[in-house]
């Protein structure tokens, strides 16, 4: 049996549009039971307009119209939107905070449900090295070479890799050590991404070692997260002259993958940080 439409006359404008008429139809949708949604023409009407309404304010956020359709579906499912004073209201404003949510995931690379949380408010967006024209390394004070690490060649030049090139090293020996690839990958961008914030190693280190808000955003349990420090930023205590770079130092300054993995420290220290040997804390 087919359900009699809110609205019977297509070519006006639809009754839905006004608050008590989006209301109506909810109301239907909802006591038709399961499926109602899927089948109702006018259903499908609704969220044709939505796409109309939302698509600007999706495109403001880099989404494309029919995400907004989906966060006004979700918020039409929930009672209390049939029973708000202005159901299209309520509509709005969770579109505006789920699209929000999304981009400022996207930005943070990490998920929608953490992005929404109140905490996560402080970080900013990752820098990604393809974001600059110029090479990170001609640029940013955190990357320059102090003399005593500086490598140089036959000809007295820097021997230098790019800084993208170092950080993809360093994902790459990671995840050849066993570390799974997401949780590498968003490790290492996001100190890159603090470090050009705090100007040098040693600062981030100090700073980024107490920072449990973003141990949180990355899901690393404490001894992954600080071993992550020390093996991409280096330890400035340390004795051992690689200790003190890390990784991305001694990529930049001419070693090679082949270099780390031979480090019996380096693959040690990342052994013992890996996040699936490690318990939270």
């Amino acid at each position: 049996m087919s359900i009699p439409r809110t609205n019977p006359n297509p070519s006006s404008r639809p009754a839905f549009a006004s608050p008590e008429g989006l209301r109506a139809l909810l109301t239907r949708l909802h006591r038709a039971g399961p499926g109602a949604w899927r089948h109702d023409a006018e259903a499908a009407d609704l969220m044709r307009f939505t796409v109309d309404r939302y698509g600007a304010l999706a495109r403001k956020h880099g989404m494309p119209p029919e995400d907004a359709a989906v966060a006004a579906f979700d918020a039409m499912l929930n009672g209390s939107t049939r029973t708000a004073h202005d159901p299209w209201a309520v509509v709005t404003v969770a579109v505006k905070i789920t699209l929000g949510a999304d981009e400022r995931a996207h930005g943070m690379l990490t998920s929608v449900e953490r992005a929404r949380r109140p905490e996560y408010s402080v970080f900013h967006d990752a820098t990604r090295f393809a974001d600059h024209e110029s090479e990170l390394t001609d640029y940013h004070p955190a990357f320059r070479i102090a003399p005593a690490d500086a490598a140089l060649d036959d000809e007295g030049t820097d021997a230098t890799t790019d800084a993208a090139s170092a950080v993809e090293s360093t994902v790459i020996v990671l995840t050849l050590l066993d570390w799974p690839e997401d949780a590498a990958r968003a490790g290492v961008d996001y100190l890159c991404s603090r470090l050009l914030d705090y100007g040098s190693r040693t600062s981030a280190y100090e700073a980024l070692r107490r920072d449990k808000t973003a141990r949180a955003l990355l899901d690393l349990p404490h001894k992954s997260w600080i071993g992550l420090l020390r093996i991409v930023l280096g330890h400035p205590a340390a004795r051992g002259a690689n200790a003190r770079r890390g990784t991305l130092v001694r990529l930049l300054i001419g070693e090679t993958v082949a270099d780390l993995l031979s480090d019996d420290d380096l693959v040690l220290a990342i052994a013992l940080a890996n996040p699936e040997h490690t318990q939270q804390r």
